[in-house]
């Protein structure tokens, strides 16, 4: 704790960014929780995906955060929230999707400064699965230079003479197939990898394993479901998404002996990516609370089932505290939904 104090005191904009804080985020009824979305933490920068963060940068945005924050385990939150009794300037840490850096990398840094997190795990992807988007990065990572023209499967024609034209086409192709139907996006992310690498084989080791999954919850962290397959609920009809959401559910599960309580919607934005009948399905399936992506904090009134998330998304531990200053004032209220 005397480190946070050190960093006060010497930078007088972080105090005064705690000071309000304090002020916009109160304690008791009308208090405001802040939930932060992270998905990857790496040892070193990925020259193919060079916005995800780091393990000194998270470190930092880590730093500010107990430094200017009360970091709660969600759950906590979530009671507290319910009871009128959170704390001033409260904030909770999610992670979405199981990848094996939140245990390897994130997981350390969080220890060592005593912070809490929650882990949504896509199921099906434990024990070296690939989702969609790591097997069109990784495909495109490695597909020797030329150029492929992938007209025939509804997708564009990539140039992957450069580092630069990979990055554009790792970001295109995402955005192509993100909201296909599971089954159609499955077969053709697979014709892509086929045509970019052939018989090359892509990495199994990205997502965490079952005694990894075991390590991080015996390790004191929260783990919470993000279905099995990480589809677009909306995109599926509602037997289906339940049928998805029961089977990521009872996997994590079995492999961790005991309820699984909380959930995040795949891709998370209200009115978009999920319905009003997938947060009833949420309450009858014996959850207690989920969280969305929809920017802004939550407040007693908030629906528990629709928590807003942010992401501050800046490397600067300092900016990122500002953002977060932003997001606590501007009132965002939830789309209606269908």
């Amino acid at each position: 704790m005397m480190g946070g104090w050190n960093k006060l005191l010497e930078n007088p904009l972080l105090w005064a960014t705690r000071t309000g804080l304090g002020v916009v985020s109160p304690r008791g009824e009308t208090a405001r929780l802040t939930v932060l979305i992270h998905h990857r933490v790496l040892a070193a920068r990925d020259p193919v995906q060079p916005s995800v963060i780091t393990a000194p940068e998270f470190a930092g945005q880590m730093d500010m955060l107990r430094t200017c924050f009360r970091v709660l385990p969600l759950p906590d939150a979530i009671i507290a929230l319910r009871a009128g009794t959170l704390p001033s300037r409260a904030a909770c840490i999610t992670f979405d999707d199981g990848y094996a850096d939140n245990l390897t990398v994130a997981l350390p840094i969080l220890q060592e400064r005593g912070l809490h997190a929650t882990f949504f795990v896509t199921s099906d992807y434990l024990d070296g699965g690939l989702m969609f988007n790591d097997r069109l990065t990784e495909a495109v990572r490695i597909a020797p230079e030329g150029r492929y023209d992938l007209s025939d499967i509804e997708l564009g024609c990539y140039d992957l003479e450069s580092l630069a034209s990979r990055i554009l086409a790792i970001d295109d192709l995402v955005k192509r197939v993100k909201y296909l139907p599971p089954t159609l996006r499955q077969e053709r992310v697979a014709r892509v990898a086929e045509r970019l690498c052939g018989d090359t084989p892509l990495p199994d080791n990205l997502m965490m394993t079952s005694d990894q999954l075991l390590a991080l919850r015996d390790a004191g962290m929260e783990i919470g479901a993000h279905t099995a397959s990480h589809p677009i609920l909306a995109e599926m009809s509602d037997d289906e998404a339940r049928a998805d959401i029961i089977r990521g559910k009872l996997r994590l599960e079995e492999i961790l002996g005991e309820r699984v309580r909380l959930f995040a919607y795949p891709n998370g934005r209200p009115g978009l990516d999920y319905y009003l009948s997938h947060v009833r399905m949420l309450e009858e399936l014996g959850f207690d609370a989920a969280v969305s992506t929809a920017r802004g904090v939550a407040t007693r009134q908030t629906d528990h089932f629709q928590l807003p998330r942010f992401s501050p998304w800046s490397r600067r531990p300092m900016r990122a505290a500002l953002l977060l200053m932003r997001n606590l004032t501007q009132r965002r209220p939830t789309p209606p939904l269908l």
